[in-house]
């Protein structure tokens, strides 16, 4: 958040460390040539792998995506799994299979969060061959998706997809740390299916992210239309990539909203959600997973779902066939 003014805008600092973005660029190429020349050592598994991962940094709508393709591919038959680094997870000892009640502290709260909704077998570790081999090992998968692992060159793909936050795009299009990018923009030239989160330009596969339904963060009582609090005033809480995204959303619904950013994968306490008012609290799903041991009976949370236009949702059955037809 504190460098979106310099990724994101026209701002001095961005020339200055222009220089370091070049030697940034120039080592990411390389490395991933090595990969690819089998200097460096890459892992093929003998299921298919795809790859859902981001370009630049920050939050893009990568996890709705992730749990799409879960779904996409069970109705498919198959009986996908999915890998994660498990980012900011303090977990002893790795690799960690996750499921709907783990710790996001000790796992990370983006697998916490697809186990909870899709029910599928998740392995997080920091070295994402080993995740994938656990996965295998001790589930009756035939196909992983890798969650955020496109530069992560040590597991071999057959599929890359990347999302593309659709207002943000791609910043000032240079690579850390004047701007937002882990690699340089040519390398969407190289993926199989780059989506795009909002409103795309013709030809683009575009999606949205759709969610009408209000769920206690507790668990008790039935959920309710987001419409239901039309006009009212909510406390607003987001520590996702983009927080804007979240308000923008409620305002949709013409809900008044108190906004309460947060950094990314924010490790929430019970004083962050403390007001001084009886107002509702409404967060996304992310942050529910992180604050469901404290929440109160005012805490809402509110699950998306990635929906893509007719196109998109073509061409990406196109490339999973394309995938588990090998």
């Amino acid at each position: 958040m504190r460098f979106d003014a310099v990724w994101y805008g026209k701002h001095p600092l961005s020339n200055l460390l222009l220089p370091l973005a070049w030697v940034y660029g120039g080592v990411m190429r390389l490395r991933r040539a090595l990969y690819r020349a089998g200097v460096l050592r890459s892992t093929r598994l003998p299921v298919p792998v795809i790859v859902v991962g981001n370009l630049s940094v920050g939050g893009t709508g990568k996890t709705p995506v992730v749990i799409h393709l879960v779904e996409l591919l069970r109705a498919a038959g198959k009986k996908p799994g999915v890998v994660s680094r498990g980012y900011r997870g303090q977990a002893g000892h790795w690799p960690q299979s996750v499921h709907a009640g783990s710790d996001p502290l000790l796992v990370g709260d983006e697998p916490v969060l697809i186990a909870q909704r899709t029910a599928c077998p998740v392995v997080v570790d920091p070295q994402r061959v080993r995740a994938a081999r656990t996965l295998l090992a001790e589930y009756d998968c035939d196909v992983i998706i890798a969650d955020d692992g496109l530069q992560h060159y040590a597991l071999v793909r057959d599929v890359e997809i990347v999302v593309v936050d659709g207002v943000r795009r791609h910043g000032n299009g240079r690579c850390l740390p004047a701007g937002p990018l882990r690699e340089p923009l040519a390398r969407l030239r190289t993926v199989q299916l780059v989506m795009i989160n909002g409103a795309g330009a013709a030809g683009e596969c575009a999606f949205t992210l759709s969610g009408d339904q209000v769920l206690a963060v507790d668990g008790r009582g039935a959920s309710r239309p987001l419409s239901d609090l039309g006009g009212q005033t909510v406390h607003a809480v987001a520590g996702i990539g983009r927080p804007a995204r979240f308000f923008e959303h409620l305002r949709r619904y013409q809900v008044r909203v108190i906004e309460h950013p947060f950094p990314d994968h924010h490790r929430y306490v019970a004083a962050d959600l403390r007001f001084a008012d009886e107002l509702p609290v409404l967060m996304t799903e992310k942050d529910m997973v992180k604050c469901r041991g404290f929440a109160g009976a005012t805490h809402g949370y509110l699950p998306v779902m990635a929906e893509l236009d007719a196109a998109c949702a073509a061409r990406l059955r196109d490339v999973l066939r394309s995938c588990l037809e090998r």
